[in-house]
């Protein structure tokens, strides 16, 4: 962690820890706390414990867009919530992976709140804090995918988070490529597309599986759009499609991988608390992920009730309490 107030060395921190914390405040003001996906950077402003403001703008994680997307998404989010008199802003990311990762976002975010402390972290601890636990496992199912925890020591571990390119596993990305995988070896199999291909082709505007291929390969086209397409097998699966079926109760048993590796590594027991678009939203994916984790042995499974973001107050809390 990089606290402005005791420095660690940046080589003796675990990476699923690496924060930008720099120290002002404004004494009074608002907190503002700010959720930052592959898709969306969702903002709250909190005045004495209650939310007065709450919007969405696209991503402003350098990670999925350009550094100046990224500002101009802050720029119009700020302007919605307000800045000005602002004590702390708190800002969950995913890819905050070194102490230059959480530098980086936090200086986008420093020219908005004049003098507010900032703190960045990784998206996941904004999850463990919106469940209600200070120790436990998050696991985040949405555009990626990752799992962070601690225990009461303090130590820490995270497992996945390692981007599109490297993982992502059980993500809503990994469920897109595996719908355009799933209908380019049924056509290069010579059979017909069947429901889930049909659907994609039509959410695609294209009108062949072999077009898919550049399609996927195209600038025009990204992580983002890929993991808009896992609803089509969401879609399928709840239709009665086996192979989409396979697919989703595969993306439960891969985040729960995540979990078990996450939570043997801290040595608890739980909780384990799943979130993210699809984690909260896929009642198939989520059956999948209890029963792959009752069968470790792992019984304390949750899935979170709340936006993550709204576990900024109960870190403030905490922050406040260590100094």
């Amino acid at each position: 962690m990089t606290n402005t107030d005791n420095p660690p060395a940046a080589d003796s921190v675990p990476s699923s820890s690496r924060t930008a914390d720099t120290v002002g405040g404004t004494a009074g003001g608002a907190v503002i706390g700010l959720d930052i996906g592959g898709t969306k950077t969702r903002g709250v402003r909190f005045e004495d414990g209650t939310a007065v403001a709450d919007e969405s703008v696209g991503s402003s994680n350098v990670q999925n867009v350009s550094r100046e997307e990224a500002a101009r998404h802050l720029t119009e989010l700020f302007a919605r919530i307000g800045g000005g008199a602002v004590a702390q802003v708190y800002a969950g990311a995913g890819g905050i992976d070194t102490d230059d990762d959480a530098a980086a976002l936090a200086a986008l975010i420093a020219p908005h709140v004049p003098g507010a402390r900032i703190t960045v972290v990784h998206d996941s601890r904004l999850l463990l804090a919106a469940g209600g636990a200070s120790t436990g496992v998050a696991v985040i199912g949405g555009t990626g995918s990752a799992a962070w925890g601690r225990n009461a020591l303090g130590a820490e571990a995270r497992a996945g988070g390692w981007g599109y390119l490297l993982g992502d596993e059980g993500s809503g990305y990994w469920l897109g490529r595996e719908a355009v995988r799933h209908s380019l070896r049924r056509m290069n199999q010579g059979l017909e597309p069947d429901e889930l291909t049909t659907a994609l082709l039509a959410s695609c505007g294209v009108d062949h599986p072999n077009k898919l291929i550049a399609l996927f390969h195209s600038a025009s086209t990204g992580r983002r759009f890929w993991a808009q397409q896992a609803r089509l097998v969401v879609e399928a699966a709840d239709a009665g499609h086996a192979p989409s079926q396979e697919l989703v109760g595969q993306a439960g048993r891969d985040l729960a991988g995540l979990a078990e590796q996450t939570v043997r590594q801290v040595g608890i027991d739980g909780p384990v608390i799943l979130g993210g678009g699809l984690g909260m939203n896929v009642p198939r994916l989520q059956e999948s992920f209890r029963a792959t984790l009752a069968a470790a042995g792992i019984r304390d499974v949750r899935v979170l009730e709340q936006e993550p973001v709204f576990g900024v107050l109960q870190l403030v809390a905490e922050q406040a309490e260590q100094g």
